[in-house]
Parts: C-alpha cells; sequence; structure tokens
C-alpha cells in the first residue's frame, strides 16, 4: 500500500478545491496532508486537510469523514471550526480555519530544551489556563455525544496572537450514545493512551479526562516520568501492571512549583480505573479553576505580609 511519506503532491499547487485553491503543502499526519489555501469566496487563507485517493481504504475514508463531522458540528472558541467537506475524485478533503501558532508539544519541547533548569517547564498559571480552556472545549464536546479518543499536547494548536488552545483532529473521535464497530480497534496515542483503551473496552468521557491528566502532567515537568521501557508495547503492558503506580515521580518532585495540592488533581484525572476519575471535564475544570484561584490568593497574601514587613 502506498505511504503518505514518500507521495509528491507538489502537483496538487494550484489546483481548486471547493471555494478555495491550495497555495502549498503546511504538514503531513499518518495518513493525511494539510495545505494551506486560499478562500476566494471570503478572500481568506484558510487550511486544507486531504487524503489522496490511493491512501483510502474503507476504515481510513471512515476515520476522515467522522474528524470533518465530528469538528463541523462543534461550534466553540477552542474547537478547530471546520467549513466545508468535499470529494474532488483524486482525494477526500475538508477545510479548516488556519491557525497562526505551534502545538502545544512544541511549546512542551522548546521549554525542556532551556538552558536554565529553573525554565525548563511552561509557567504553571499558563499551563492552568490552557487546560482549564481545553476541559471546557471537552465538556461541550462531551455534552453532544462526541468523545476525541486522542487528546494530547501535539493536537492542541496554540495561537500566536491570543495564546487560545484549540483542539484539533477529529480522526478518532467518537459518538458515545451509540455502538461504534471500532471500539474492538487499539485506537489512540500510547503515551496518552487511557487503559480502556489498551483493553479495547467502551470509551466514554472520561477517556479524555485521562488524557488532559496525562497532558497536564507533561506539560508541569516536561518529560512524563514513565517506567523505563523498550517499545510502546512495554509502555501499554505496565500501564495495565502498574495501574496507579505507572508514574514514578509526582510532579511536585520534579517541579518545585507545583504543590502537593496539584498532584492530587492530577492523580485523580490520571486514575487507572474509570471510576476513580471526575467524572466529567467540568469537574476537572472545576478543580483546577479553585486551585488556580487559591495559588492567587496566597501570592496575593504573600505579597501584602511581604509589603507590611517593609513598612
Amino acid at each position: 500500500m502506498a505511504s503518505i511519506a514518500n507521495m509528491k503532491l507538489e502537483h496538487l499547487a494550484g489546483r481548486q478545491v471547493g471555494t478555495s485553491v491550495l497555495l502549498r503543502e503546511l504538514a503531513r499526519g499518518g495518513m493525511a496532508v494539510i495545505f494551506l489555501a486560499y478562500q476566494k469566496t471570503l478572500k481568506r487563507r484558510i487550511a486544507v486537510k486531504i487524503l489522496p485517493k490511493s491512501l483510502i481504504t474503507e476504515m481510513s475514508a471512515e476515520f476522515f469523514r467522522q474528524e470533518a463531522e465530528a469538528a463541523a458540528i462543534l461550534s466553540h472558541p477552542n474547537i478547530i471550526p471546520v467549513y466545508e467537506v468535499g470529494n474532488t475524485g483524486g482525494f477526500l478533503f475538508f477545510t479548516m480555519q488556519l491557525v497562526n501558532g505551534k502545538s502545544l508539544a512544541q511549546y512542551i519541547e522548546m521549554a525542556a530544551k532551556n538552558p536554565l533548569p529553573s525554565r525548563r517547564f511552561l509557567p504553571v498559571d499558563a499551563t492552568l489556563r490552557i487546560v482549564i480552556e481545553v476541559l471546557d472545549a471537552l465538556d461541550y464536546a462531551h455534552q453532544q455525544d462526541i468523545v476525541h479518543r486522542d487528546i494530547k499536547s501535539a493536537n492542541i494548536l496554540i495561537e500566536s496572537h491570543t495564546k487560545r488552545p484549540i483542539i484539533t483532529d477529529f480522526g478518532l473521535a467518537k459518538v458515545s450514545s451509540g455502538p461504534d464497530e471500532n471500539d474492538s480497534l487499539l485506537l489512540g496515542t500510547p503515551m496518552y493512551m487511557a487503559p480502556e483503551q489498551i483493553q479495547k473496552r467502551p470509551v466514554d468521557p472520561r477517556t479524555d479526562i485521562y488524557a488532559t491528566g496525562t497532558m497536564l502532567f507533561e506539560m508541569l515537568v516536561s518529560r512524563l516520568p514513565f517506567p523505563k521501557v523498550k517499545n510502546v508495547k512495554e509502555l501499554l503492558t505496565a500501564k495495565l501492571t502498574l495501574r496507579d503506580r505507572l508514574f514514578q515521580h509526582q510532579p511536585s518532585q520534579l517541579n518545585p512549583a507545583v504543590t502537593e495540592d496539584l498532584d492530587r488533581i492530577v492523580q485523580k484525572a490520571t486514575a487507572f480505573h474509570p471510576e476513580d476519575r471526575y467524572g466529567s471535564a467540568r469537574e476537572f475544570k472545576a478543580d483546577l479553576e479553585e486551585y488556580r484561584t487559591r495559588r492567587m490568593n496566597n501570592r496575593i497574601a504573600r505579597r501584602a505580609y511581604v509589603g507590611a514587613k517593609a513598612h
């Protein structure tokens, strides 16, 4: 079967796709390619995701279709909006907002490489804001019976100007209110995958909560403290055998800016058993907001105390 990695697609530049013209390639994923395009009707630059005909199988077409449909029915400032879906005969495509910025994964990687040890983590305040906004978007999606199934830092884009996090890539999303023939498949990204995904059991919003909790952990420490494993299979096995002892350290042990109260929030979000996690993204978000308020009040109190002593 053809591979997306070595496909030459330069000839698509200038191609009319729906109401837009493809300009140049921006990125490649496992099965699809994203192009920069110009939408003539509204005179704006957008992104176009295409699935070449040579890569179309029944499964890949289904995932591509459900990604477009899931994102298209969701209207939230922290979810990538989809504008148009179509089929040219040469490829399937959908158009979406062009986000000027980097992925959250790129920001984490840049922080981890900082020459100053104290700056090798994302700021806690920024981390809380981003995750709270992501959880608000997930709560909205879950209310529409959509579970993302692949929340990870690479699928969160941070808009350069506003610093707004935007959830992308709904290719593995499922409608949680009905059966899904793909429940028997191993779907997701191993590092963030919830135990029920590994066991190929039905998923629900708590699956996204696990992935978001793992992403929060990653943001706080820059590199997840998994046990030493040689490959993906060993990582998945460790997740099932170590259960709630999977992580070798807590965030506060690796980042001095993190407190044990935040450790407990991360632990609850990443609990092995779904029933031990937050029951909803809204509950998770509420705990983070409460923690952020306490953190802010403690900071104000410390400043007031220092100011009083100075006088």
